[in-house]
């Protein structure tokens, strides 16, 4: 593991030190307590040859302590096994050593049971979580009670010094020795933190200048949100893009500066990533358009991903105003007449069908008026187009002003317009012929273009919705009542006759 890791050569003399701290602080704890039997008359020499099995032990032990601390919290089961695992095999060797006999508990050999214990889980250490994953060690990953367990060994170590001298125990070069290499790998260690400490602090000041550049630079508007929704920093960007001073804003909460229709989508969104952020499963961010006031008072169209963060949450802004503007203008054109403004055949059709799916028991038929202006080519070849437009423009100006607010004039086309005329529940529209007897009269009336009077007028088809049918067939039978229309005389009104008889004699008299 040591060999693999993928940290730095500080980092990796640091983590040798610390095993060789806890190897070192170990031993000495062992030569103690083997001057103390030697002292007693014990069999110095096996005690000597037992002690080479312990030494093994306490070295291999002090390695896998500190690479133990270099792991997370959820990759320690495997090499803090093994570090049991290695104690019970010391304790074993050691019992070895300062039993004179062999030792039993109830008839158990104490000796060999620490010695099967221990390496069975040795063998099952492999098996468990971050048995493999301690390979490569992020150069990081040391916690703070890593860096704090350093002094343990040396507490360790002059502890049984402090014992061993008043139990009035002698001191020999061996056990100077060890005491020694602790306190001075201690020494080099401090020095290897402090070091790395004084690195780490460099690469994260030139980091945090690096992030702060981008932020600061981006179009973006960023903003953490703490979990109680009190704004906790909002990028520089938000004065270029709404207008408003960052730091008037931090202290804030939301909704900040929302438009009120839009304040409802934006809190669900954020108390679904609230809920998601308990359990501590982060999930996708959350996207959401919302409106928000600037402060020469207008509204910008914002799209913003709200993530998860340290602190709460965070939200990336972008100002789409001008393509939400845009968009907008390409489905006008889309669904509106270029000249006049009015919808369009397919926005008609649209508004017809949907006149027809809501229509209820009880409430007047929907009804189409279809009409075309007489005289209108006459006009349009002698004055020229632009006299036939501003004509076509008056018109469709004096047709909505003929109808309901919740009435549809459309365009479909040259000097052809229709309206659709929808009942409502409770309410009593207008017939349809006197819409249309009202129409006929606004179009009539001369129409002053320039220095010049025109006068065109119209021929009007009706028709009224019956069960079963549909936008375009309804549009249909108006255009059919229009030439009819048209064909007795012009500047005349016609009703669509459907050729069923059980249609009621009230629709026909509108």
């Amino acid at each position: 593991m040591a060999a693999a890791d993928s940290g730095t050569n500080l980092m990796w003399l640091r983590r040798v030190l610390d095993g060789w701290m806890i190897a070192g602080s170990l031993l000495t704890l062992c030569w103690v307590l083997l001057l103390h039997r030697a002292d007693q008359g014990g069999d110095v020499p096996a005690s000597v040859l037992g002690l080479a099995r312990v030494v093994t032990d306490i070295l291999v032990l002090g390695l896998v302590v500190a690479l133990c601390f270099c792991l997370e919290s959820g990759k320690r089961t495997a090499t803090t096994v093994a570090a049991v695992a290695l104690v019970v095999l010391a304790v074993g060797d050691m019992l070895r050593i300062l039993l004179p006999v062999p030792g039993t508990w109830y008839g158990v050999p104490l000796a060999a049971t620490c010695s099967m214990t221990g390496l069975l889980l040795v063998a099952a250490v492999p098996w468990m979580p971050g048995g493999v994953s301690a390979v490569g060690v992020g150069e990081r990953a040391l916690s703070v009670v890593g860096v704090v367990a350093g002094f343990v060994p040396v507490v360790v170590c002059l502890l049984a010094l402090g014992a061993h001298v008043l139990a009035g125990g002698r001191t020999d070069p061996v056990m100077t020795a060890l005491a020694g290499t602790v306190l001075l790998g201690f020494g080099v260690r401090q020095s290897i933190v402090h070091a790395d400490h004084l690195r780490i602090t460099r690469e994260v000041v030139a980091r945090e200048a690096h992030y702060r550049t981008l932020v600061d630079g981006s179009s973006d508007v960023i903003t953490i949100v703490g979990l109680d929704g009190r704004v906790l920093y909002v990028s520089p960007a938000a004065r270029h893009v709404f207008g408003h001073r960052p730091e008037d804003l931090v202290g804030a909460r939301l909704p900040l500066y929302t438009h009120p229709d839009d304040t409802t989508p934006l809190m669900q969104a954020v108390e679904r990533l609230r809920q998601e952020a308990e359990p501590g499963d982060r999930g996708p961010g959350r996207h959401v358009f919302c409106r928000v006031r600037a402060a020469d008072g207008g509204w910008r169209h914002v799209e913003s991903t709200i993530s998860l963060h340290p602190e709460g949450l965070i939200f990336t802004s972008r100002d789409v105003t001008e393509r939400v503007a845009l968009q907008a203008q390409l489905e006008r054109r889309a669904f509106h007449d270029a000249l006049t403004g009015l919808p369009n055949r397919a926005l008609f059709i649209d508004r017809v069908a949907h006149a027809l799916r809501k229509r209820t028991v009880g409430t007047t038929p929907p009804a189409v008026l279809f009409l075309d202006l007489d005289g209108f080519k006459a006009v349009n070849d002698s004055a020229g187009h632009a006299m036939g437009d501003a004509l076509l423009i008056q018109a469709a100006r004096r047709l909505q002003a003929s109808v309901r607010a919740s009435d549809t004039v459309a365009r479909l086309g040259g000097d052809e317009f229709t309206a659709l005329l929808e009942g409502e529940a409770g309410a009593c529209p207008p017939p349809a012929r006197e819409v249309a007897e009202r129409i006929l009269s606004a179009l009539t009336k001369p129409y002053r273009i320039g220095s010049t009077d025109a006068v065109v007028s119209a021929s009007i088809g009706i028709a009224v919705a019956m069960p079963g049918i549909t936008p375009e067939d309804l549009l249909d039978h108006a255009d059919q009542a229009m030439y009819e229309a048209k064909s007795a005389g012009k500047g005349r009104i016609r009703m669509h006759r459907p050729q069923s008889q059980d249609v009621c004699s009230g629709m026909l008299n509108h």
